[in-house]
């Protein structure tokens, strides 16, 4: 997504500036041949760091003069941990990168862009390339994606009367009531009401009815028609009661779903697993289904892309890495291993991916998937978004006033 605003500078930017880092970043490293004897550093976040070492060392046996010295870094210290890296100019050859951290580290100028010549924009999902660039250049290659679509169970819909997944605003609302109604459930929808990341929830309800909060010209538009008519929707249920007010942080879904006091809920490929470990009596007895549609059926993209550092002396071994990583075999390999969806569409044709129906869903799902814009201050905005979410679902004030309020704030976050 090309990114014309210019965005003020992040706290994180700021730290690293006061180091001596510049805009234009760093002069760059003298590039060994990838066929040289070499060590490869890389930062993987998470469980993803546990188990990239695994494919690190089937790597190596493939490479013997490269060895990959991966650095497993939990996501509560990824931040702090890059940005003190950029400012000493100790970047990792290869890094784990969100989209959400995109934007700052391409600003602050330690990025290499991609070798698009390498890495062609038309083998992965749209929405997973574009977390990938700012300002219209490509600085991470799509490693894994995921997106929301709507869980419900089968059974208490059944009970309830409806026998097909919803496909609309109102049949959705439609299916929470009746499960209130006539299947005995304490909630018909289980949406986030307040707190961090509300706007997560809420992506699937703005983009379907063709809103945003910024748009592909950099011009705030929470405001607008479709953004106030998605929110009207989205605090509807809680004014009806079919979702609670008051959930608590680090609530379980995935608990109420299973013992029947919640439905329906919107969720990523995780859950599959989840359900299927945690909730074994669930066994057919749950689907999972596009995004109901207003507009349009379009849900959020969320996933990580892979990035090279500017300074990298290893910039030729990190791009075949990488290319081994995100290539139609890797990234089926990398499936089996983690069940992260793969951002390669070529791996999607063949095997589990291809054959198996509720995966088939999310593919679907991320054809049509929105990425949020690659911004260096992109929290402190959606923070506004929250605010004006839980305004709304908590009685406070209308759709229009909140993100009337909303627009405000984030213009002053855009310049």
């Amino acid at each position: 997504m090309p990114r014309t605003a210019r965005i003020t500078v992040s706290a994180g930017i700021a730290a690293a500036l006061a180091f001596g880092i510049t805009a234009c970043g760093g002069s760059g490293g003298a590039s060994v041949a990838a066929d040289k004897k070499q060590t490869l550093t890389v930062w993987a976040m998470g469980a993803e760091g546990e188990k990239l070492a695994d494919v690190a060392k089937v790597y190596e046996k493939a490479h013997p003069n490269v060895t990959v010295k991966v650095t497993p870094v939990g996501w509560d210290v990824a931040h702090q941990k890059l940005v003190s890296a950029a400012a000493a100019g100790t970047m990792p050859d290869v890094a784990q990168m969100g989209g959400s951290y995109m934007g700052e580290f391409s600003d602050l100028g330690v990025l290499e862009p991609v070798d698009t010549k390498t890495f062609a924009e038309k083998d992965y999902f749209p929405a997973g390339w574009s977390q990938g660039e700012v300002d219209g250049t490509a600085y991470g290659v799509p490693w894994y994606v995921d997106t929301r679509v709507l869980y419900y169970r089968t059974d208490l819909a059944k009970k309830a009367g409806i026998t097909k997944a919803p496909t609309t605003w109102n049949e959705m609302q439609a299916l929470a009531t009746a499960y209130q109604r006539d299947a005995g459930t304490k909630w018909g929808l289980s949406i986030q009401p307040s707190g961090l990341d509300t706007v997560q929830n809420f992506y699937p309800f703005l983009y379907s009815a063709g809103g945003a909060i910024i748009d592909d010209k950099g011009k705030v538009v929470i405001d607008s028609p479709a953004a106030v008519k998605a929110l009207k929707e989205y605090g509807s249920y809680f004014d009806k009661g079919l979702s609670n007010k008051s959930v608590q942080p680090g609530y379980d879904v995935v608990k109420d779903f299973g013992n029947g006091r919640v439905p329906m809920f919107f969720g990523g490929p995780w859950h599959v697993t989840l359900l299927d470990e945690g909730q074994p009596q669930l066994k057919g007895k749950w689907a999972v289904a596009n995004v109901p549609a207003d507009a349009s059926s379009t849900s959020m993209a969320g996933g990580s892309s892979l990035v090279i550092s500017k300074d990298s002396e290893h910039k030729a071994a990190a791009t075949e890495f990488i290319e081994y990583l995100t290539g139609t075999e890797g990234q089926a390999d990398w499936y089996k291993r983690t069940k992260d969806l793969p951002a390669n569409t070529n791996a999607w044709t063949s095997g589990t991916l291809a054959d198996d129906a509720d995966l088939q869903v999310f593919k679907k799902q991320m054809d049509t998937a929105k990425a949020s814009p690659t911004l260096s201050n992109l929290t402190e905005i959606t923070d506004k978004v929250d605010q004006a979410i839980a305004e709304v679902t908590q009685g406070k004030a209308s759709a229009e006033d909140a993100l009337k309020t909303a627009q405000s704030q984030i213009e002053s976050l855009v310049k």
